[in-house]
């Protein structure tokens, strides 16, 4: 067993240490976008008369917009815009201008920028960032949302023949990123609260070098409402879990769109006309993040508007320390370049002044919060009514996101087999669970007409030399869950969890 090493370079006046071992080859030699780099200068210029040829941009002059409106919903009635807005349609009304002032004027937000965003809107995303996580020595660069970022991050650290760490169940559309340039995942164990810091550290202490390469450094996490299971991480698992990643000199990624979605939290004064005190006490319902928690610049956070406003948006955010930064520029200004300037026009005049500031986005965020939350009941008052009485599936309570996770009793199913273990590798299933799972799939679609994702679509391989032998049940005879979502209307879940209590019974009644 290898002695883990303990990262501790900083001195008390500036925890932030060297990290700059983590990034990968490509990271390390990738250069700055001269021309970029020489537009910058040229921006700080003192001269306040400079006359500059030297931009490759059309003039403002000539852009095909004259003003954009943006009608959205009014966050007057304070105590719950979201069902105002659904029942009354009420709207208020903001603008972005050419030549009229603004938060974030026409000409100016579609010009070239670089690849942190455009000024305006880093910093509105700046002040927010600062005010609801408080993270120390970071700085915030734009994206094109939590994809576009996440695949940007693995780029920077991977390379092939590394392992990322990340929980058993997970979701195919982000793991699947680092793939094509030889990075593998290894998942570990979780439970109804998430990833198991035990565990996680079992994982890093059998590892063997000599057979697999060098250990794995960099951990991904969803931490509220994991995507499939729901699970959150409590706030004693993100210690455990920081901790470890001190001990073992982990980059933890924090990808976290369900922040905000978190639900049976303790209800805040939504009233109060002062907006510092609602801001505040809105923040005292968040639980803490391991940006919060980061001394050592260790974290990477992703933040996303796709759930909270809309996916189509495309828009989001890295909070990161500066080195971190700074190789994700230089990977942005020659690939994709900085998000699109609609979306970041939009967030910068929602933010500002003359839109809903951030007081009146956080109302926004609390009272969407409720409305998902209603859904959730919903789902879970039809699920005991139409489903539970089955007695083939029960069903979680998540305490945030967008999910449920419901579990199929494949044993009680007449064709289903276990077969006797008598040693052989201990991740090769004993079931035919997973068959089950297919079928049960198939035939919910295929006859009743209600649709699921199975759990065999979250999963990460698993290898027998990082897990113990000894007890260790294989995650195929664990795949015997459906993800369903609670985000449609009423009248879709009501119909949704009917056909899937009878898909049931004809499926394990046949």
């Amino acid at each position: 067993m290898d002695t883990p090493q303990i990262i501790n370079n900083a001195t008390s006046s500036n925890r932030v240490i060297d990290l700059s071992h983590h990034l990968s080859d490509e990271a390390s030699i990738r250069v700055a976008n001269p021309l970029k780099d020489i537009m910058r200068v040229i921006s700080e210029c003192p001269v306040t008369d400079l006359i500059t040829m030297a931009n490759g941009d059309p003039h403002h002059s000539l852009y095909p917009f004259q003003q954009i409106m943006y009608e959205v919903p009014s966050i007057q009635d304070t105590s719950d815009p979201v069902t105002s807005w659904n029942n009354s349609g009420r709207t208020q009304i903001f603008h972005s201008y050419r030549d009229q002032e603004c938060a974030l004027p026409i000409c100016k937000a579609f010009q070239y920028s670089r690849a942190a965003g455009l000024v305006q809107c880093k910093d509105a995303l700046t002040d927010f960032t600062n005010l609801i996580f408080a993270p120390p020595n970071h700085h915030v660069m734009l994206t094109f949302g939590n994809s576009d970022g996440l695949t940007k991050v693995f780029r920077i650290f991977g390379q092939k023949g590394d392992h990322f760490l990340t929980d058993e169940f997970s979701y195919p559309g982000i793991t699947n990123c680092p793939l094509p340039y030889g990075v593998k995942w290894v998942g570990v164990k979780m439970d109804s609260g998430g990833i198991i810091p035990e565990e996680l550290e079992k994982v890093l202490i059998r590892w063997d070098q000599a057979k697999l390469g060098r250990r794995p450094r960099l951990l991904y996490l969803v931490p509220v409402g994991q995507n499939p299971t729901g699970s959150t991480l409590s706030v004693d698992r993100r210690k455990k879990i920081y901790a470890i990643a001190q001990t073992w000199d982990l980059i933890i990624v924090e990808d976290d769109p369900y922040y905000f979605l978190r639900y049976d939290v303790p209800q805040t004064n939504c009233a109060s006309a002062d907006p510092d005190e609602f801001i505040e006490n809105f923040r005292s319902t968040l639980i803490p993040t391991f940006l919060s928690m980061d001394v050592d610049g260790r974290v990477l956070r992703l933040d996303t508007f796709s759930k909270v406003l809309a996916p189509g948006m495309r828009l989001g955010w890295i909070t990161s320390n500066k080195l971190f930064h700074l190789k994700l520029g230089e990977y942005t200004d020659s690939s994709t370049q900085p998000p699109h300037a609609f979306g970041q026009m939009f967030v910068t005049e929602m933010l500002s002044e003359h839109g809903w500031k951030i007081e009146g986005f956080c109302r926004w965020l609390r009272s969407l919060r409720l409305e998902y939350q209603n859904r959730l009941d919903f789902l879970l008052d039809v699920f005991q009514r139409e489903v539970e009485p089955t007695g083939y599936a029960s069903v979680n309570r998540p305490e945030a996101g967008m999910f449920v996770w419901i579990e199929v009793f494949f044993e009680k199913h007449p064709r289903f087999v276990r077969e006797r273990c008598s040693g052989g590798s201990p991740v090769v299933a004993r079931t035919n669970t997973e068959c089950l799972l297919k079928e049960l799939f198939e035939r919910l679609m295929n006859i009743q007409g209600v649709a699921f994702v199975p759990a065999s679509m979250f999963t990460i391989p698993e290898n027998a030399l990082w897990v113990e032998s000894d007890g260790h049940v294989p995650l195929g005879d664990r795949t015997r869950f459906l993800r369903a979502t609670f985000a449609g209307t009423e009248d879709i879940i009501e119909k949704g969890m009917i056909r899937l209590g009878k898909g049931l019974r004809e499926f394990f009644q046949e």
